[in-house]
């Protein structure tokens, strides 16, 4: 085997990927920001319509809020697994 395969042939066997677990949470996390934000905005929008309900729509967008974070939580949990 000539010294560049060979090179090359070590350099595969030691490749351990650190790093990527980092790059992996950083693009599951955009899911969750995501809705979470979409979350947080429709319920100012349903606050805003109809105040009277004010407490109602709080306590769903904070169970919606808590849902969606759930998922980085989750995310960042694989991450360390695998």
């Amino acid at each position: 085997m000539s010294y560049i395969a060979q090179t090359l042939a070590d350099t595969t066997t030691n490749f351990t990927g650190k790093g990527f677990g980092a790059i992996g949470y950083g693009l599951a996390a955009i899911g969750p920001g995501i809705g979470v934000g979409i979350v947080a905005g429709k319920a100012i929008e349903g606050i805003a319509r109809q105040p009277e309900l004010a407490g109602q729509i709080r306590t769903t967008m904070f169970l919606g809020i808590a849902l969606s974070e759930a998922l980085a939580l989750i995310g960042i949990v694989v991450g360390f697994i695998f």
